[in-house]
């Protein structure tokens, strides 16, 4: 059974298999998974671990499922490392490490937990070439999976859902879902060939920048307000500042750039959030 387009032997193979790591889209969902269980206050270090690594297999099927279709269904890749009958492997072998994870979730926190946990999956395997063709579905996925991977990581330490983590939920979903319209809009003229229909194809690239920004701002007006009536930390404060500034340069480049400034601004924003978290409770001893 060849997996590897690329080479031939096991270790052909687990390079092939190893390339559908990526981080800079992984790091943010697992990372927030963490951070849902430090905000917690409780921070079993066994089911933080269980459940970032379902949420690491749910994303695992997505990048896999994703480039299959772009390279075997849409042609809009130039190579892929896995041949397609190595798509169907992996897609199957990270279903299978999720599908234990997720069991191992329901053992040992119960039905509710797994239940947060498993929409995870099914919004990274619907993705493509379901949901990334509508324009609502095609924002909100992502930054969906990385809110949802918050409460799952939250829930499963607590067995509940406080107005705290539900809030930084809905900060999540609401700045990463403008930063996927810049995303999506690098992607505008060949989008539009094959009527996959972003934000920015539906309402302009104009609209849609203004638009992303306006999610961005509303976000962080959120987070200080939330940190206003004691809901965040008042360091929480920092974070939208230092995001702030980013997006500030973000919004005079153009998508690819604006792109990679936002997504390295998130990793800035997560971080602080999670020093915010851990240093306010110090502060009162």
């Amino acid at each position: 059974m060849t997996i590897a387009r690329h080479g031939s032997g096991p270790g052909a193979a687990v390079r092939a298999l190893a390339s559908q790591i990526h981080p800079v889209f992984m790091l943010p969902p697992v990372a927030s998974s963490v951070f849902g269980a430090a905000l917690s206050g409780r921070f079993d270090v066994a089911l933080a671990l269980l459940h970032a690594t379902a949420t690491f297999f749910a994303l695992y099927t997505a990048h896999v499922k994703d480039g299959y279709v772009d390279f075997y269904g849409r042609d809009e890749d130039d190579d892929h490392p896995l041949t397609a009958r190595g798509c169907r492997v992996a897609m199957t072998l990270s279903t299978v490490a999720f599908a234990g994870c997720l069991a191992a979730i329901w053992l040992v926190v119960g039905p509710l937990a797994a239940a947060i946990t498993l929409p995870g999956w099914i919004i990274g395997y619907l993705h493509a070439p379901q949901f990334d063709m509508n324009p609502v579905t095609a924002t909100v996925g992502y930054p969906s999976g990385i809110a949802l991977a918050l409460l799952g990581g939250f829930y499963v330490q607590v067995e509940t859902l406080t107005p705290a983590v539900l809030a930084f939920a809905g900060v999540f979903l609401t700045i990463l879902s403008g930063i996927k319209v810049i995303d999506d809009a690098q992607d505008y003229e060949y989008d539009r060939s094959i009527d996959k229909r972003t934000v920015a194809v539906v309402v302009g690239q104009r609209s849609a920048r203004r638009f992303a920004f306006g999610l961005m701002i509303a976000g962080l007006g959120g987070v200080v307000a939330f940190a206003a009536v004691a809901v965040f930390p008042p360091s929480a404060v920092l974070a939208a500042v230092a995001f702030g500034v980013v997006a500030l340069l973000a919004a005079r480049a153009d998508p690819e750039i604006a792109t990679m400034l936002l997504i390295r601004g998130s990793y800035v924003f997560l971080a602080i959030l999670v020093v915010a978290v851990w240093v306010e409770p110090l502060s009162a001893v």
